[in-house]
């Protein structure tokens, strides 16, 4: 591992370690809920578009 004697001794980080790996999950955290935020606003582009269509269509239709 490097400079690191153990698995433990990584997690740990030296004393550091819960401020490492809170900062890793949180930016973890901001990654998913903008991923999940994107996702979701793509879909309701997606809807909004596919009832802008048919209502276009069933105004042609008339």
């Amino acid at each position: 591992m490097g400079q690191w004697e153990s698995i433990s001794a990584f997690i740990s980080m030296g004393g550091y370690g819960q401020y490492v790996w809170g900062s890793y999950g949180m930016v973890l955290f901001c990654f998913i809920c903008e991923i999940v935020g994107l996702v979701r606003r793509r879909q309701k582009a997606a809807r909004e578009l596919l009832m802008e269509a048919r209502a276009h269509q069933s105004e042609e239709d008339l």
